[in-house]
């Protein structure tokens, strides 16, 4: 893959990284792809890489970065500990401002030809949400976002469409917050939602081996680049 690590500017003009990975072609639409809270670790990576042979050039932001550069941890005990430490820590109001940055750093590279998304996973999921609206992206991918009900308010700004993954035996999205975030975009043709049986939170993440369901995966990432050829163009 012809992937690497870059340098990206927040509003204010501070300095992080993002990792990079362009398609075979070398250019093509954008994607900013947005972590869960293990960091732009390897499976993120991996995942990054997997968008960019399906033709995308995605950017995957550090959202960590102001409490460790380029977190990077596994999904074992220890590293799951470290993993919510982040997740308990970190800004999420200025992670957001960063996804947006990323969404305006992407759409600048000349690589990019077409459209750009917003994609998350987990708190990723969340950010991609919100930055969506900070930026105004052509498209968002929502995969069991967590918190996007507390951010409902944004629902009126969420113009451009927006697909949302959700896992009906999720104990950290309970099907009651899922209504709620059904019901902030009922009646609007721009919202697209999926519910997947018999599946937990973090389906998507093969790292995750308790959660982790092939079928629901595969389902889940046809539907995202049906969504996306649609969207992005």
């Amino acid at each position: 893959m012809n992937s690497r690590w870059i340098d990206l500017q927040t509003a204010n003009g501070e300095t992080f990284s993002g990792y990079l990975s362009l398609p075979p072609a070398g250019h093509g639409p954008g994607i900013v792809l947005v972590q869960e809270i293990w960091g732009v670790n390897e499976h993120i990576r991996a995942v990054a890489d997997q968008y960019a042979q399906d033709g995308y050039v995605v950017l995957a932001p550090d959202v960590f970065w102001r409490l460790s550069p380029r977190v990077d941890l596994t999904y074992d005990e220890a590293g799951t500990q470290q993993a919510y430490g982040y997740y308990q820590q970190v800004d999420t109001a200025l992670a957001a401002s960063d996804v947006a940055a990323a969404v305006a750093a992407l759409r600048a590279m000349p690589q990019v030809t077409g459209k750009v998304a917003t994609l998350g996973y987990c708190l990723g999921g969340q950010l991609a949400f919100r930055a969506a609206a900070l930026s105004q992206a052509d498209a968002a991918v929502c995969y069991y976002g967590g918190g996007i009900h507390q951010h409902l308010d944004l629902a009126g700004q969420i113009g451009m469409p927006i697909l949302f993954h959700y896992a009906q035996q999720d104990a950290h999205i309970t099907q009651d917050i899922v209504a709620q975030v059904k019901q902030a975009f009922a009646g609007k043709s721009n919202a697209q939602f999926h519910d997947y049986p018999g599946t937990d939170h973090g389906f998507n993440c093969w790292g995750r081996a308790k959660m982790y369901n092939q079928r629901a995966a595969a389902l889940a990432h046809g539907r995202t680049l049906q969504f996306l050829a649609d969207k992005l163009g």
